[in-house]
């Protein structure tokens, strides 16, 4: 579900990896193709401008280390934020022990949920489980639609 999250996000800090100097202008056009690459993968708009802030401020008001080039400084506050934003642990889903698990996923219009669905699918998929794609939401026109061309990607 992250590796093509983590791909571009990789491309991007590239970027930064290779430069000796940063500049605060570097620093905004990379944040800003950061923020293209979270907002395409469906992460929250607020979620994405507090991320962006908190790494713009530790980026301008950090000392830069000897060790390491400015650059790399920069991928390492990305990082570190990141890891911030998702959570130190790792959480786990509880399966039931009877077959079907039913997971409801709800949230606001157009917040991404029949999109993070098909991920999720994908990812049990993957793992060997045998997903099953309900739609419940019968009111937006082509939802249905929209839930079974997902599907059939997984």
């Amino acid at each position: 579900m992250f590796d093509e999250l983590g791909n571009k996000l990789d491309s991007v800090l590239g970027k930064f990896r290779q430069r000796g100097v940063i500049t605060e202008p570097m620093i905004r056009d990379g944040l800003r193709e950061v923020r293209r690459v979270l907002l395409e993968a469906d992460v929250n708009y607020k979620v994405t401008q507090q991320f962006l802030e908190r790494v713009q401020e530790r980026a301008l008001g950090e000392q830069v280390i000897k060790s390491v080039s400015p650059g790399q400084q920069i991928v390492k506050i990305v990082q570190d934020e990141l890891a911030s934003l998702l959570g130190e642990g790792k959480a786990t889903l509880n399966w039931s022990s009877s077959v079907p698990t039913v997971i409801l996923v709800v949230g606001l219009q157009g917040s991404g949920k029949t999109t993070t669905v098909a991920k999720l699918a994908k990812r049990f998929a993957g793992e060997g489980r045998a997903p099953l794609l309900a739609a419940c939401d019968l009111y937006r026109p082509a939802a249905v639609d929209q839930l079974v061309t997902l599907g059939e990607q997984v």
